[in-house]
């Protein structure tokens, strides 16, 4: 036998043993884009038989459409284009279609063969990136859950923040009285169940702390309570309070937002003053609170809530209902369980322990020693009628502290005059007095005159503290209460 031959045999075997080997998958086509070889790696990587091929077009093949599906004109494919150029083509997002019909995502470089200076086909050398999609595609699912994690707890932060910028009036619930008794037995049982709770009472009765109460002893205490005070919310804004919104949904959605209820899922959430929502939007509300899942605005995609309804009002919503300014199906939603907060009046009692609870939180706050209640400042306490509540008792403490010169609360209240230990009530009703707001300007207007007196001297002989018998860090703290500050000398 020629040796010649026998060279070439060998060489050729040689070849077809590295092809066979490569851990990558190799075809070559001819010039006219027809396949002249493939290895084994091509074949596991896309089940085509070499020698079923051999002759056939590659972009027929195993190239003939997009991942979608969508037709791949062989005039624009690169491998073709390597052929033409003479240029090493090298592509990492395309796919070759196997002969089960699937899309099997792949990277290639399609290089060019040069005989005696022409070039006579080319080599497409590829792997298989399934795997690398894969990770890609949990990374990418990782990073938008991380995203949605960071945005959601940006929300929590927020809302959070928008909390702890609002005192906590009452505290723990406080007093003995038979009325408050039977408003937490009636907590007790509720707080356990699943039940929507609709929260009954006057303005300042603490409805909000009967809404924390319940929380807090049910079995999702350790998940989110979230507030919206359906009042303060613009009517333009109320889908995308409740339940968020997407990017572009409207002018101003610079950025996807969670919603209140989505922020609430696994807790609950307290719809206080739901009276006031508007009737055109209520329906909205009661289709999420039916179906536990929503849309945010300007998204098609639903979806899921697991939370719990506390509402509170003081209006008469069956009176709303009747006069067509609430929806009946609505109400009911709401009203599985009603709980009605007695208000203060009917809980006489309680006054004095809530004055005194008052008096040692908000002196603490001051900095300053808790203040004695007078035999005269109790009696006129349990005589007001309290028509603004829990809430007017703590404004009427506060006020009287930041007054209070001494050691005894001085108390001032619009059916009484000054009231210190020693002096003596009234009992003379007088017509002629001044709102909170009112004191509060006059307290302000007050301060003023003598800053501007003494000259905006503070402290020291002669200063602002002296003349009004107060201690200069009394005199700071009222100055930043109302917003004063100190002008320059």
């Amino acid at each position: 036998m020629d040796p010649k031959t026998d060279n070439l045999d060998h060489l050729q075997s040689l070849q077809r043993l590295i092809l066979s080997a490569a851990g990558e998958g190799i075809y070559g086509i001819d010039t006219d884009g027809n396949i002249t070889f493939g290895n084994a790696c091509a074949t596991d990587i896309l089940g085509w038989h070499t020698e079923d091929i051999i002759g056939r077009s590659a972009h027929d093949v195993h190239h003939h459409s997009h991942a979608d599906g969508s037709p791949y004109p062989r005039e624009d494919c690169p491998i073709y284009a390597a052929i033409k150029d003479g240029k090493i083509q090298r592509e990492e997002n395309e796919v070759f279609w196997h002969t089960n019909g699937q899309p099997v995502p792949i990277e290639y470089t399609s290089t060019p063969i040069w005989q005696d200076g022409r070039i006579n086909g080319a080599v497409i050398v590829f792997r298989d990136i399934t795997e690398r999609k894969k990770l890609e595609a949990e990374r990418e699912n990782a990073y938008a859950e991380v995203r949605k994690l960071k945005e959601q707890l940006e929300l929590e932060r927020d809302y959070l923040r928008d909390e702890l910028g609002v005192t906590m009036h009452f505290g723990d619930i406080v007093g003995e009285s038979d009325a408050l008794k039977r408003a937490l037995s009636q907590i007790e049982a509720v707080a356990a169940t699943p039940a929507t709770v609709l929260i009954l009472g006057e303005s300042g009765v603490g409805k909000e702390m009967i809404a924390r109460a319940i929380h807090s002893n049910s079995d999702r205490a350790d998940g989110p309570l979230v507030k919206v005070n359906c009042a303060s919310v613009p009517k333009d804004l109320f889908e995308s309070e409740f339940f968020g919104h997407v990017r572009g949904a409207f002018t101003g959605a610079h950025a996807d937002r969670v919603g209140r209820m989505q922020l609430a899922d696994g807790g609950t959430l307290f719809l206080d003053e739901v009276g006031e929502i508007p009737p055109d939007l209520q329906g909205k509300l009661l289709r999420a609170l039916q179906e536990r899942q929503f849309e945010r605005v300007g998204d098609d995609k639903t979806i899921n809530a697991d939370v719990r309804i506390v509402a509170a009002t003081n209006r008469d919503l069956e009176v709303e209902v009747e006069e067509g300014r609430f929806r009946e199906d609505l109400y009911y939603r709401l009203s599985v369980f009603p709980l009605t907060v007695p208000p203060l009046r009917e809980r006489v009692e309680d006054i004095l322990p809530l004055a005194s609870h008052f008096v040692e939180e908000i002196c603490g706050d001051l900095g300053r020693p808790a203040l004695r209640i007078g035999r005269q400042a109790s009696e006129v306490l349990r005589q007001h009628k309290w028509p603004g509540n829990i809430r007017e008792l703590r404004n009427v403490i506060e006020r009287a502290i930041i007054l209070s010169k001494g050691e005894r609360l001085e108390l001032t209240l619009p059916s009484s005059k000054p009231t210190a230990i020693g002096s003596e009530p009234t009992d003379q009703a007088n017509d002629d007095f001044l709102t909170d707001t009112e004191m509060r300007e006059r307290e302000k207007a007050n301060l003023l005159n003598v800053l501007r007196l003494t000259k905006w001297r503070v402290s020291g002989d002669g200063g602002a503290a002296e003349l009004l018998g107060l201690k200069p860090s009394t005199l700071a703290y009222r100055m930043r209460t109302f917003g004063i500050e100190k002008r320059p000398d």
